[in-house]
């Protein structure tokens, strides 16, 4: 069982985050912030370990293809098309729940920028 495990582990795990993003890009409606308040975490956070992880494996990206992997459309047209101004409860609860917020490990954006100077290509994951 454990010896098979790995690479059915990496499946499942795969399937679930293509399905949380394909939810959370079909909710526009809720908004980074709320999701940061609510579970330390949003869609950027996702992006970042997107672009940490492919950064693990050798693959190059940048971050904004790594962002438009996890919005499906580049970042500054979801944030034109849907992201609102925060209001200052918002706000003021962004910034109480800030202990609890997600943790990224420092990525290379030196590395990240570099690749984006060096092609046009887009993200490539599917």
């Amino acid at each position: 069982y454990a010896r098979n495990m790995t690479s059915l582990q990496t499946q499942i795990e795969a399937f679930a985050f293509r399905s949380l993003l394909a939810h959370l890009r079909t909710r526009t409606d809720v908004q980074n912030i709320d999701v940061m308040n609510l579970a330390g975490f949003c869609r950027n956070c996702l992006a970042k370990w997107t672009l940490l992880g492919a950064q693990k494996v050798g693959y190059s990206m940048t971050y904004d293809d790594a962002c438009e992997y996890v919005y499906g459309e580049p970042y500054a047209t979801w944030k034109t098309k849907y992201q609102a101004k925060a209001t200052p409860e918002q706000l003021e609860a962004f910034a109480a729940g800030a202990a609890g917020h997600a943790k990224h490990e420092a990525l290379d954006m030196d590395k990240a920028n570099s690749y984006a100077s060096t092609t046009t290509a887009g993200v490539g994951l599917q």
